[in-house]
């Protein structure tokens, strides 16, 4: 499964030099794994710091070195490049974190945005913590957030999901957890998979939910698509997918409670009393389920058929 972040393609100007001194390595007596976010779509967008680490760490770590060597030769880095994948990393262990020790530094990338999140190397991060390796993060672009700030829903809380599975049997199963969750879901999709996974997502969390599918974030056809699942998954049923998407999903409607009466009241304390709550709690969390002030409770149970 590719699982770098969507508009893995690069463009733009190459940002000045950074004049500042070199970055100070904090290992002691050994090396540092530095976790550098790279353009997502605008070359523009990678840091002064991080060329600065990419141009001096003895490896740069890369699910995909063909991108970024080509990263590397447009800002004038020669650094060596590895690949590191879901398929490799557990082999590839051992030895970098070998060399870690001896006292290289090394720089995990993705192919576009920030490592981990939605690429291999999760393992390696994990090791050098075990074993107190340094790990420091350069941070910088995210199709994630940069897909929650545009899209203008609710972008707090939000839960992250990654790629949805290529079958349909784990990805209903994935779908079926998210459509549990209260809040705005975020999910990276497949150009070839478009129309099916859209579907799927309407499917499952329902055809209202408010929507936007995002494409080729900071390049310069940066792309928005808004509206409901529903009518999200009626336009790609024509569309033709370009580059690689974010879907934005906002939260479910609030469905209100029903009018609180003498019979609610009396059930939704029941409720809370068969999970074995003491009484007095027992009427704050029923008060609580309803939207009422525990005075407001008490009211309506003394009105309740004796």
């Amino acid at each position: 499964m590719r699982s770098r972040g969507p508009g893995s393609g690069v463009r733009g100007p190459v940002p000045e030099s950074d004049p500042g001194s070199r970055i100070p390595d904090p290992g002691v007596g050994g090396g540092t794994l530095y976790v550098v976010a790279t353009p997502i779509g605008n070359l523009g967008d990678l840091s002064p710091r991080a060329r600065e680490v990419l141009g001096s760490v003895a490896l740069v770590l890369a699910e995909d070195t063909r991108r970024i060597r080509q990263l590397l030769a447009h800002f004038g880095l020669r650094t060596a490049t590895r690949s590191l994948h879901e398929h490799n990393e557990a082999r590839e262990l051992p030895g970098l974190l070998a060399r870690l020790e001896a006292g290289q530094s090394l720089a995990l990338v993705s192919d576009a945005g920030t490592p981990v999140i939605a690429d291999p190397g999760f393992r390696l991060v994990r090791a050098c913590r075990e074993r107190s390796v340094p790990v420091l993060a350069v941070p910088g672009p995210s199709a994630v957030t940069a897909a929650v700030a545009v899209a203008g829903l609710p972008p707090q809380p939000f839960t992250f999901a990654g790629f949805l599975p290529a079958r349909a049997g784990p990805r209903a199963t994935l779908l079926a957890n998210l459509a549990t969750v209260g809040h705005t879901v975020v999910l990276f999709l497949a150009p070839h998979r478009l129309p099916v996974e859209l579907a799927a997502c309407r499917d499952v969390l329902g055809s209202e939910r408010d929507a936007v599918l995002l494409a080729e974030l900071s390049k310069l056809h940066e792309r928005c698509q808004r509206g409901t699942l529903g009518s999200l998954a009626a336009w790609a049923h024509d569309a033709t997918a370009r580059g690689e998407y974010t879907l934005v999903v906002g939260p479910p409607a609030v469905t209100p409670p029903p009018a609180a009466d003498a019979h609610v009241a009396q059930a939704a304390l029941d409720a809370e009393l068969a999970r074995g709550q003491p009484l007095p709690d027992a009427r704050r969390a029923a008060a609580r389920r309803l939207g009422l002030s525990r005075r407001q409770l008490y009211e309506l149970l003394a009105r309740r058929p004796r």
